[in-house]
């Protein structure tokens, strides 16, 4: 298939796609017909591998490093989208951080590290929006997806900045869905405990036996995947467009029911 043959597709950019719900996102989109741009940080072997299974989908992709906690960069990013692609119909912002401090170690919290985790997590998901909407709006309809959490709906075990920043997203979500319609739809996804590798970090030795208990207190009997994640987010991109300033609960029903 030739590039001709290809511009009239619709294009997705997925930050932090190297990896976990980016990557599954990036492969979702790409098998529902969607070119995607891949942002990535530090995760460059990853990012080239997922671009390369998206394209043995049939899309076209780009791979752009950038830090979204930097303006400069994310205005980069946003122009190599349009200089390859020329629109852009759907962002997801997954691009985030945590820390190792638990909740329970007030004083082993260092504020550099908060800083940090409201830098990429909160100001970066505006900062990116903010110079993906002159492209969103050229596209429109266009979509745009943010990576909540249910401890930014809830309290939970993850460290005090990753709870605050997901909260902070929630409202961030609700504050743009107002701001840019009726051109951009803006909504949010909270993962429940997700099974793979960002939870064997947090949770450690404790990964098997706690996920194990989580799903049996879960009404649908296992926790979420990415590939879960990824599904409700292209949902929301393509099959539900009346809908926006939501937050999307993917747990299971766990939250509901608990």
């Amino acid at each position: 298939m030739t590039e001709q043959d290809t511009a009239g597709r619709p294009v997705a950019l997925v930050t932090g796609g190297g990896r976990g719900i980016g990557r599954a996102s990036v492969l979702a989109l790409a098998g529902a017909g969607f070119d995607v741009a891949v942002n990535y940080s530090r995760s460059e072997t990853a990012a080239k591998e997922v671009a390369t299974a998206a394209e043995a989908l049939g899309a076209r992709t780009l791979l752009v490093r950038a830090d979204v906690a930097d303006e400069p960069a994310v205005r980069e990013l946003a122009a190599a989208v349009e200089a390859r692609f020329d629109r852009l119909d759907a962002l997801v912002n997954n691009a985030g951080t945590t820390t190792d401090t638990p909740p329970s170690d007030l004083d082993g919290l260092s504020m550099e590290d908060w800083d940090r985790i409201f830098a990429v997590n909160v100001r970066g998901t505006f900062q990116v929006t903010r110079a993906c909407v002159p492209l969103l709006r050229r596209s429109a309809p266009a979509a745009v997806v943010n990576l909540a959490s249910v401890v930014g709906l809830r309290p939970g075990p993850q460290p005090f900045p990753y709870a605050a920043s997901k909260a902070a997203v929630v409202n961030l979500t609700r504050t743009l869905a107002g701001a840019l319609g009726p051109e951009i739809r803006v909504n949010a996804i909270a993962p429940g405990w997700m099974e793979g590798e960002w939870m064997e970090h947090a949770l450690g030795d404790r990964y098997p036996d706690l996920i194990a208990r989580r799903a049996k207190r879960t009404p649908l009997r296992r926790c979420v995947t990415a590939d879960d994640v990824a599904a409700t987010i292209t949902s929301l991109i393509t099959s539900n467009p009346f809908v926006t300033g939501e937050t999307v609960v993917i747990d299971g029903g766990y939250t509901a029911t608990t």
